[in-house]
C-alpha cells in the first residue's frame, strides 16, 4: 500500500511538473545585433576610436624621439665618439626611454578600456532595463542570448528583438 502511494505521489508531482513547464514562457534576442543597430553604441564607438587614435598618436611621438636618439648613438658609436662608460651610460638612457614606452602602452590599453566601459555601460544599463520590461510585461520566464551561443533552438515567434527595440525607442 506504501509503495502504491508513493507511486501515486511521484506521478502527481511529476504531472505538476510538467504542467508549470509547460506554463512557462522563453524567449531569445541576439544581443550583439541589437547593439550593433543602436545609435548610441555606434556613437560610443566613434568616440573611443577617437580617443583611441589620440593616445596612439602621443606613443608614436615617443616612439620616433626614441629611434632618433638611438640612431644618433649608434652613429656615435661606430665613429667611436664615446668612450666605454659613455656608452653604457647612453645605452641605459634608451633602456629607461624603452620601458617608458611599454609602460605607456600598457596605459593606453587600460584608458581605452576604462572609456569604453565608461561609454558602453550605461547603454547596457538601458538595453538591461528594457528587457526586463519586455520579459515581465510579455510573461516571459527567461530570455536567451543568441549571439553567446547558448540557444539549440527557438521558434522565431519568440524572439524578442522588435518588443526591445521598441523599448529602447529604434
Amino acid at each position: 500500500m506504501r509503495i502504491l502511494n508513493m507511486k501515486t505521489m511521484i506521478l502527481g508531482a511529476l504531472l505538476i511538473a510538467s504542467v508549470s513547464l509547460n506554463a512557462q514562457k522563453f524567449g531569445y534576442i541576439n544581443s550583439a545585433q541589437l547593439l550593433s543597430e543602436l545609435p548610441e553604441v555606434v556613437s560610443a564607438e566613434s568616440q573611443l576610436e577617437t580617443y583611441q587614435k589620440q593616445l596612439i598618436s602621443s606613443g608614436e611621438g615617443m616612439v620616433k624621439k626614441l629611434e632618433t636618439k638611438i640612431q644618433a648613438y649608434s652613429k656615435e658609436a661606430q665613429e667611436g665618439l664615446l668612450s666605454q662608460v659613455q656608452m653604457q651610460k647612453k645605452e641605459a638612457e634608451l633602456g629607461e626611454e624603452q620601458q617608458k614606452i611599454q609602460a605607456y602602452e600598457m596605459e593606453v590599453q587600460n584608458k581605452i578600456m576604462k572609456k569604453r566601459e565608461e561609454l558602453l555601460q550605461p547603454i547596457m544599463d538601458k538595453v538591461k532595463v528594457a528587457l526586463e520590461n519586455v520579459g515581465k510585461e510579455q510573461g516571459y520566464t527567461m530570455i536567451f542570448d543568441s549571439s553567446a551561443g547558448t540557444i539549440l533552438h527557438a521558434s522565431e515567434s519568440e524572439n524578442v528583438m522588435s518588443a526591445v527595440k521598441a523599448k529602447l525607442g529604434i
